[in-house]
Protein backbone atom coordinates (compact mmCIF):
# COMPACT_ATOMS: atom_id res chain seq x y z
CA UNK A 1 0.00 0.00 0.00
CA UNK A 2 2.94 2.09 0.72
CA UNK A 3 3.88 3.19 -2.95
CA UNK A 4 0.42 3.35 -4.29
CA UNK A 5 -0.24 7.25 -5.75
CA UNK A 6 -2.56 10.01 -5.31
CA UNK A 7 -4.25 10.98 -8.27
CA UNK A 8 -5.66 14.12 -8.16
CA UNK A 9 -7.93 14.56 -11.21
CA UNK A 10 -8.23 18.61 -12.17
CA UNK A 11 -7.34 21.36 -14.98
CA UNK A 12 -3.41 21.69 -14.25
CA UNK A 13 -0.88 24.65 -15.55
CA UNK A 14 0.26 26.03 -17.73
CA UNK A 15 -3.80 26.65 -18.25
CA UNK A 16 -4.65 30.31 -16.79
CA UNK A 17 -6.99 28.73 -14.47
CA UNK A 18 -7.69 29.45 -10.92
CA UNK A 19 -8.46 25.48 -10.30
CA UNK A 20 -5.30 24.87 -11.74
CA UNK A 21 -3.30 26.98 -9.77
CA UNK A 22 -5.08 25.74 -6.52
CA UNK A 23 -4.36 21.95 -7.54
CA UNK A 24 -0.88 23.00 -8.47
CA UNK A 25 -0.46 24.49 -4.80
CA UNK A 26 -2.33 21.56 -3.14
CA UNK A 27 -0.45 19.11 -4.90
CA UNK A 28 2.81 20.20 -3.46
CA UNK A 29 1.74 20.64 0.23
CA UNK A 30 -0.12 16.55 -0.44
CA UNK A 31 3.26 15.55 -1.45
CA UNK A 32 4.81 17.12 1.97
CA UNK A 33 2.27 15.27 3.91
CA UNK A 34 2.93 11.65 2.19
CA UNK A 35 6.80 11.84 0.84
CA UNK A 36 6.63 7.87 0.27
CA UNK A 37 3.76 8.24 -2.37
CA UNK A 38 3.91 9.99 -5.70
CA UNK A 39 0.86 12.20 -5.83
CA UNK A 40 -0.06 11.89 -9.63
CA UNK A 41 -2.22 14.38 -11.85
CA UNK A 42 -4.71 13.62 -14.65
CA UNK A 43 -5.39 16.59 -16.62
CA UNK A 44 -6.86 18.33 -19.55
CA UNK A 45 -4.75 18.48 -22.78
CA UNK A 46 -3.75 21.66 -22.07
CA UNK A 47 -2.13 21.00 -18.32
CA UNK A 48 0.82 18.99 -20.51
CA UNK A 49 3.72 21.53 -19.15
CA UNK A 50 2.81 20.09 -15.17
CA UNK A 51 5.85 17.71 -15.38
CA UNK A 52 6.15 13.98 -14.34
CA UNK A 53 3.42 12.56 -12.99
CA UNK A 54 1.02 14.93 -14.95
CA UNK A 55 -1.27 13.05 -17.33
CA UNK A 56 -2.62 15.60 -19.70
CA UNK A 57 -5.60 13.35 -21.13
CA UNK A 58 -8.79 14.81 -20.29
CA UNK A 59 -10.35 15.83 -23.80
CA UNK A 60 -13.86 18.13 -23.66
CA UNK A 61 -14.20 17.90 -27.16
CA UNK A 62 -15.15 13.95 -26.67
CA UNK A 63 -18.47 13.42 -25.39
CA UNK A 64 -16.89 9.73 -23.58
CA UNK A 65 -14.13 11.68 -22.72
CA UNK A 66 -14.14 10.68 -18.85
CA UNK A 67 -13.50 6.87 -20.28
CA UNK A 68 -9.70 7.04 -20.99
CA UNK A 69 -9.38 8.64 -17.81
CA UNK A 70 -11.36 5.83 -15.82
CA UNK A 71 -8.71 3.51 -17.79
CA UNK A 72 -5.62 4.84 -16.36
CA UNK A 73 -7.21 5.27 -12.98
CA UNK A 74 -7.02 1.50 -13.13
CA UNK A 75 -3.53 1.15 -14.25
CA UNK A 76 -2.36 3.93 -11.58
CA UNK A 77 -3.95 1.80 -8.91
CA UNK A 78 -4.31 4.65 -6.55
CA UNK A 79 -4.40 4.56 -2.85
CA UNK A 80 -7.08 7.76 -2.72
CA UNK A 81 -8.88 9.59 -6.23
CA UNK A 82 -8.83 13.65 -5.24
CA UNK A 83 -11.02 15.54 -7.98
CA UNK A 84 -10.97 19.29 -8.35
CA UNK A 85 -15.18 19.78 -10.16
CA UNK A 86 -15.78 22.99 -11.41
CA UNK A 87 -18.83 22.57 -13.76
CA UNK A 88 -17.37 24.36 -16.73
CA UNK A 89 -14.12 21.92 -16.48
CA UNK A 90 -16.21 18.73 -17.34
CA UNK A 91 -18.73 20.10 -18.99
CA UNK A 92 -19.05 18.36 -23.16
CA UNK A 93 -20.75 20.14 -25.75
CA UNK A 94 -22.12 19.11 -28.52
CA UNK A 95 -21.78 20.60 -32.34
CA UNK A 96 -24.42 22.66 -31.60
CA UNK A 97 -23.37 23.98 -28.79
CA UNK A 98 -25.70 21.97 -26.19
CA UNK A 99 -24.38 21.00 -22.72
CA UNK A 100 -24.37 17.85 -21.26
CA UNK A 101 -25.11 18.95 -17.64
CA UNK A 102 -21.86 17.15 -16.53
CA UNK A 103 -23.08 13.83 -16.73
CA UNK A 104 -20.13 12.83 -17.95
CA UNK A 105 -18.40 13.46 -14.85
CA UNK A 106 -21.11 11.25 -13.03
CA UNK A 107 -20.23 8.75 -15.42
CA UNK A 108 -16.94 8.55 -14.82
CA UNK A 109 -17.59 8.39 -10.87
CA UNK A 110 -19.46 5.61 -11.38
CA UNK A 111 -16.27 3.93 -13.89
CA UNK A 112 -14.02 4.69 -10.77
CA UNK A 113 -16.42 3.24 -8.11
CA UNK A 114 -13.88 0.60 -6.92
CA UNK A 115 -11.74 3.15 -5.96
CA UNK A 116 -11.75 5.41 -2.98
CA UNK A 117 -12.91 9.05 -4.40
CA UNK A 118 -13.00 12.23 -3.14
CA UNK A 119 -14.06 15.05 -4.76
CA UNK A 120 -13.80 18.70 -3.89
CA UNK A 121 -16.14 21.00 -5.84
CA UNK A 122 -15.75 24.78 -6.00
CA UNK A 123 -18.98 25.94 -7.00
CA UNK A 124 -21.39 24.96 -3.82
CA UNK A 125 -23.97 28.35 -3.83
CA UNK A 126 -25.62 28.98 -0.62
CA UNK A 127 -28.94 28.80 -3.01
CA UNK A 128 -28.96 26.20 -5.34
CA UNK A 129 -30.68 26.02 -8.59
CA UNK A 130 -32.61 22.90 -9.70
CA UNK A 131 -29.39 21.85 -11.84
CA UNK A 132 -27.28 22.20 -8.80
CA UNK A 133 -29.38 21.00 -6.02
CA UNK A 134 -29.56 17.58 -8.33
CA UNK A 135 -25.78 17.33 -9.41
CA UNK A 136 -24.76 17.64 -5.97
CA UNK A 137 -27.39 15.02 -4.81
CA UNK A 138 -26.19 12.89 -7.19
CA UNK A 139 -22.26 13.51 -7.00
CA UNK A 140 -22.78 13.10 -3.27
CA UNK A 141 -23.90 9.69 -3.80
CA UNK A 142 -21.38 8.22 -6.40
CA UNK A 143 -18.10 9.82 -4.08
CA UNK A 144 -17.22 8.36 -0.98
CA UNK A 145 -16.45 11.82 0.41
CA UNK A 146 -17.32 15.29 -0.79
CA UNK A 147 -15.20 18.65 0.59
CA UNK A 148 -16.94 21.95 1.31
CA UNK A 149 -14.70 24.83 1.33
CA UNK A 150 -17.20 26.68 3.71
CA UNK A 151 -19.30 25.69 7.08
CA UNK A 152 -22.33 27.58 5.58
CA UNK A 153 -22.29 25.05 2.59
CA UNK A 154 -22.81 22.09 4.64
CA UNK A 155 -26.10 23.56 6.70
CA UNK A 156 -27.38 25.22 3.82
CA UNK A 157 -27.33 22.18 1.45
CA UNK A 158 -29.25 20.56 4.73
CA UNK A 159 -31.79 23.34 4.38
CA UNK A 160 -32.48 22.86 0.46
CA UNK A 161 -32.10 19.32 0.82
CA UNK A 162 -34.81 19.37 3.69
CA UNK A 163 -37.00 21.35 1.74
CA UNK A 164 -37.15 18.85 -1.12
CA UNK A 165 -38.12 16.04 0.64
CA UNK A 166 -34.63 14.39 0.10
CA UNK A 167 -32.16 12.88 2.40
CA UNK A 168 -28.73 14.99 3.49
CA UNK A 169 -26.24 13.45 2.36
CA UNK A 170 -23.37 12.70 5.52
CA UNK A 171 -20.61 12.42 3.35
CA UNK A 172 -19.53 15.82 3.65
CA UNK A 173 -16.78 17.30 4.97
CA UNK A 174 -15.73 21.30 5.29
CA UNK A 175 -12.28 21.53 4.29
CA UNK A 176 -11.26 25.25 4.02
CA UNK A 177 -9.19 26.66 0.44
CA UNK A 178 -5.64 26.41 1.57
CA UNK A 179 -3.33 29.50 1.96
CA UNK A 180 0.39 29.07 1.98
CA UNK A 181 2.09 30.38 5.55
CA UNK A 182 5.74 30.36 3.81
CA UNK A 183 4.96 34.07 1.55
CA UNK A 184 4.97 36.75 4.35
CA UNK A 185 7.22 39.60 3.31
CA UNK A 186 8.38 41.71 7.06
CA UNK A 187 8.05 45.39 6.39
CA UNK A 188 11.64 46.11 5.53
CA UNK A 189 11.08 44.30 2.68
CA UNK A 190 8.45 46.22 1.05
CA UNK A 191 11.12 48.83 -0.54
CA UNK A 192 13.15 45.83 -1.98
CA UNK A 193 9.58 44.12 -3.28
CA UNK A 194 8.82 47.56 -4.37
CA UNK A 195 11.82 48.04 -6.46
CA UNK A 196 11.76 44.36 -7.79
CA UNK A 197 8.44 45.19 -9.32
CA UNK A 198 9.08 48.28 -10.76
CA UNK A 199 6.77 49.98 -8.66
CA UNK A 200 9.51 52.42 -6.95
CA UNK A 201 8.28 55.42 -9.26
CA UNK A 202 8.97 58.74 -8.35
CA UNK A 203 5.32 60.13 -8.61
CA UNK A 204 4.00 57.07 -6.90
CA UNK A 205 2.63 57.40 -2.93
CA UNK A 206 4.16 55.09 -0.07
CA UNK A 207 1.21 53.76 0.65
CA UNK A 208 -1.29 51.81 -1.83
CA UNK A 209 -4.97 50.31 -1.87
CA UNK A 210 -4.66 47.00 -3.73
CA UNK A 211 -6.52 45.58 -6.22
CA UNK A 212 -5.27 42.37 -7.64
CA UNK A 213 -6.23 39.58 -9.42
CA UNK A 214 -7.52 38.09 -12.19
CA UNK A 215 -9.77 40.95 -14.10
CA UNK A 216 -13.23 39.50 -14.99
CA UNK A 217 -16.70 40.79 -14.66
CA UNK A 218 -17.50 39.83 -10.99
CA UNK A 219 -14.50 41.19 -9.86
CA UNK A 220 -16.47 44.54 -10.23
CA UNK A 221 -13.10 47.01 -9.55
CA UNK A 222 -15.04 50.20 -11.25
CA UNK A 223 -17.09 50.41 -7.99
CA UNK A 224 -13.66 51.78 -6.15
CA UNK A 225 -12.22 53.12 -8.98
CA UNK A 226 -15.53 55.28 -9.34
CA UNK A 227 -14.74 56.97 -6.19
CA UNK A 228 -11.31 57.02 -5.94
CA UNK A 229 -10.28 60.32 -6.33
CA UNK A 230 -12.73 61.43 -3.58
CA UNK A 231 -11.34 58.71 -1.17
CA UNK A 232 -7.67 60.04 -1.76
CA UNK A 233 -8.46 63.53 -1.05
CA UNK A 234 -10.33 62.77 2.01
CA UNK A 235 -7.64 60.60 3.01
CA UNK A 236 -4.88 63.33 2.31
CA UNK A 237 -6.80 65.67 4.30
CA UNK A 238 -6.89 63.42 6.84
CA UNK A 239 -3.56 62.16 7.53
CA UNK A 240 -1.40 64.33 4.94
CA UNK A 241 -0.47 61.13 3.38
CA UNK A 242 -0.49 60.39 -0.58
CA UNK A 243 -2.18 56.41 -1.44
CA UNK A 244 -2.29 55.60 -4.82
CA UNK A 245 -4.96 52.58 -5.78
CA UNK A 246 -2.55 49.68 -7.66
CA UNK A 247 -4.37 48.00 -9.79
CA UNK A 248 -3.13 44.74 -10.48
CA UNK A 249 -3.91 42.02 -12.76
CA UNK A 250 -4.92 40.46 -15.96
CA UNK A 251 -7.27 39.25 -17.96
CA UNK A 252 -8.01 35.49 -18.73
CA UNK A 253 -11.59 34.87 -20.63
CA UNK A 254 -12.38 37.35 -23.36
CA UNK A 255 -15.66 37.01 -22.82
CA UNK A 256 -14.36 39.65 -20.37
CA UNK A 257 -12.74 41.78 -22.08
CA UNK A 258 -15.55 44.88 -22.35
CA UNK A 259 -15.12 45.10 -18.64
CA UNK A 260 -11.19 44.55 -18.49
CA UNK A 261 -11.51 47.28 -20.95
CA UNK A 262 -13.57 49.72 -18.52
CA UNK A 263 -11.58 48.73 -15.71
CA UNK A 264 -8.40 49.33 -16.95
CA UNK A 265 -9.45 52.77 -18.80
CA UNK A 266 -11.07 54.50 -15.41
CA UNK A 267 -7.80 53.42 -13.45
CA UNK A 268 -5.35 54.60 -16.47
CA UNK A 269 -7.83 57.94 -15.96
CA UNK A 270 -6.88 58.17 -12.28
CA UNK A 271 -3.04 57.78 -12.96
CA UNK A 272 -3.10 60.41 -15.26
CA UNK A 273 -4.21 62.77 -12.39
CA UNK A 274 -1.21 60.94 -9.97
CA UNK A 275 -3.64 58.97 -8.18
CA UNK A 276 -3.59 55.24 -9.04
CA UNK A 277 -0.86 52.67 -11.12
CA UNK A 278 -1.64 49.77 -13.32
CA UNK A 279 0.55 47.28 -13.35
CA UNK A 280 0.08 44.04 -15.18
CA UNK A 281 0.88 40.57 -14.47
CA UNK A 282 -0.75 36.87 -14.83
CA UNK A 283 -1.70 36.47 -10.98
CA UNK A 284 0.32 32.99 -10.13
CA UNK A 285 3.11 31.65 -8.83
CA UNK A 286 6.09 34.18 -6.54
CA UNK A 287 4.84 37.27 -8.17
CA UNK A 288 1.34 37.28 -6.91
CA UNK A 289 2.31 37.25 -3.33
CA UNK A 290 5.04 39.73 -4.35
CA UNK A 291 2.62 42.12 -5.69
CA UNK A 292 -0.09 41.59 -2.05
CA UNK A 293 2.74 42.09 -0.07
CA UNK A 294 3.42 45.85 -1.41
CA UNK A 295 -0.21 47.05 -0.41
CA UNK A 296 -1.09 48.16 2.17
CA UNK A 297 -4.46 46.60 2.46
CA UNK A 298 -6.45 44.78 -0.39
CA UNK A 299 -9.58 45.82 -1.55
CA UNK A 300 -11.87 42.68 -2.98
CA UNK A 301 -15.93 44.06 -4.65
CA UNK A 302 -16.72 41.33 -6.28
CA UNK A 303 -20.46 40.78 -7.12
CA UNK A 304 -20.59 37.04 -7.47
CA UNK A 305 -17.53 34.28 -5.03
CA UNK A 306 -18.29 31.26 -3.35
CA UNK A 307 -14.54 30.89 -2.72
CA UNK A 308 -11.61 32.84 -3.55
CA UNK A 309 -8.14 32.25 -4.33
CA UNK A 310 -7.21 36.04 -4.28
CA UNK A 311 -8.60 36.11 -0.70
CA UNK A 312 -6.44 32.87 0.33
CA UNK A 313 -3.47 35.12 -0.99
CA UNK A 314 -4.54 38.13 0.78
CA UNK A 315 -4.48 35.30 3.68
CA UNK A 316 -1.12 34.05 2.57
CA UNK A 317 0.29 37.64 2.76
CA UNK A 318 -1.50 38.60 6.30
CA UNK A 319 -3.06 41.80 4.79
CA UNK A 320 -6.08 43.43 6.31
CA UNK A 321 -8.73 43.53 3.47
CA UNK A 322 -12.32 45.07 2.70
CA UNK A 323 -14.81 43.16 0.86
CA UNK A 324 -18.74 42.60 -0.01
CA UNK A 325 -21.07 41.45 1.96
CA UNK A 326 -23.53 39.28 1.93
CA UNK A 327 -20.78 37.02 -0.55
CA UNK A 328 -21.03 33.31 -0.04
CA UNK A 329 -17.22 32.49 0.96
CA UNK A 330 -15.62 35.77 1.25
CA UNK A 331 -18.12 37.14 4.05
CA UNK A 332 -17.99 33.36 5.40
CA UNK A 333 -13.73 33.78 5.38
CA UNK A 334 -13.85 37.40 6.58
CA UNK A 335 -15.95 36.65 9.88
CA UNK A 336 -13.88 33.61 10.66
CA UNK A 337 -10.85 35.56 10.40
CA UNK A 338 -11.47 38.79 11.83
CA UNK A 339 -9.01 40.05 9.33
CA UNK A 340 -11.05 42.38 7.16
CA UNK A 341 -14.33 44.93 7.08
CA UNK A 342 -17.34 44.36 5.07
CA UNK A 343 -19.19 46.55 3.00
CA UNK A 344 -22.84 45.64 1.23
CA UNK A 345 -23.36 49.47 -0.24
CA UNK A 346 -20.83 52.51 -1.83
CA UNK A 347 -21.26 55.09 0.88
CA UNK A 348 -19.59 51.93 3.57
CA UNK A 349 -17.21 50.93 0.94
CA UNK A 350 -16.18 54.48 0.93
CA UNK A 351 -15.97 54.89 4.68
CA UNK A 352 -14.35 51.43 5.48
CA UNK A 353 -11.25 51.93 2.63
CA UNK A 354 -11.03 55.63 4.20
CA UNK A 355 -10.89 54.27 8.12
CA UNK A 356 -8.16 51.42 7.21
CA UNK A 357 -6.14 53.93 5.19
CA UNK A 358 -6.77 56.72 8.70
CA UNK A 359 -5.81 53.98 11.10
CA UNK A 360 -2.19 52.01 11.18
CA UNK A 361 -3.71 50.80 14.18
CA UNK A 362 -6.73 49.14 12.78
CA UNK A 363 -4.39 47.31 9.38
CA UNK A 364 -1.91 45.88 12.29
CA UNK A 365 -4.88 44.32 14.33
CA UNK A 366 -6.49 42.79 11.38
CA UNK A 367 -3.55 41.85 10.16
CA UNK A 368 -2.24 40.14 13.03
CA UNK A 369 -5.68 38.18 13.23
CA UNK A 370 -5.14 37.02 9.57
CA UNK A 371 -2.29 35.80 10.88
CA UNK A 372 -4.03 33.95 13.27
CA UNK A 373 -5.99 32.32 11.69
CA UNK A 374 -3.66 31.42 8.63
CA UNK A 375 -1.50 29.86 10.80
CA UNK A 376 -4.24 28.13 13.21
CA UNK A 377 -7.16 27.29 10.42
CA UNK A 378 -5.77 27.64 6.47
CA UNK A 379 -2.35 26.94 6.14
CA UNK A 380 -1.99 23.89 3.67
CA UNK A 381 -0.37 22.25 6.43
CA UNK A 382 -2.87 21.79 8.15
CA UNK A 383 -5.71 21.28 5.13
CA UNK A 384 -3.31 18.00 3.61
CA UNK A 385 -3.83 16.69 7.17
CA UNK A 386 -7.78 17.08 6.72
CA UNK A 387 -7.42 15.99 3.28
CA UNK A 388 -5.52 12.84 4.47
CA UNK A 389 -8.53 12.58 6.58
CA UNK A 390 -10.79 12.17 3.38
CA UNK A 391 -8.45 9.95 1.92
CA UNK A 392 -8.72 7.59 5.03
CA UNK A 393 -12.43 7.82 5.28
CA UNK A 394 -12.84 6.83 1.53
CA UNK A 395 -10.56 3.87 1.94
CA UNK A 396 -12.09 2.87 4.88
CA UNK A 397 -15.75 3.19 3.10
CA UNK A 398 -14.53 1.10 0.56
CA UNK A 399 -13.28 -1.55 2.50
CA UNK A 400 -15.68 -2.09 5.27
CA UNK A 401 -19.22 -1.08 2.49
CA UNK A 402 -19.84 1.03 4.75
CA UNK A 403 -20.86 4.38 3.32
CA UNK A 404 -19.30 7.43 5.85
CA UNK A 405 -21.55 9.07 7.81
CA UNK A 406 -20.77 12.16 9.52
CA UNK A 407 -22.17 14.91 11.88
CA UNK A 408 -24.46 17.60 10.22
CA UNK A 409 -23.24 21.20 10.58
CA UNK A 410 -26.56 22.18 12.86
Amino acid sequence: MSNKPIVMISSYPPRLCGIATFCEEAREFVRKHHPDRRVCVISHTDGGGGGEDVFPIIDMSRNDWWKPVAEKIEKLEPYAVHIEHEYGLYEYRDPRGQGDGNEGFLALLEAIDDWPVVVEPHTVHGRLTDFEADFLYKLCERADVVLFKCHYQKWRLDWTFFGRGWETPRNIMVVPHGARADKRYPPEEIPRLRKELGLDLPYLGDHFAGLVGWIQSNKRWDILTSMWEAIAEEIKERTGESWDLLAAGAMRDPSHKADYELYRGQVELLEKKGLAHYYEFVPRGDIYYKVMAVCDFIVLPSTDETQSGTLARVIAANKPFVTTAPMEGLTAQTLASEGGLLFTTKAMLRQKVIRLACKPNARKELAENVKRYLDEVVSWEIVAGQYDRAYRLARKAKQSGQKVKLPLEF
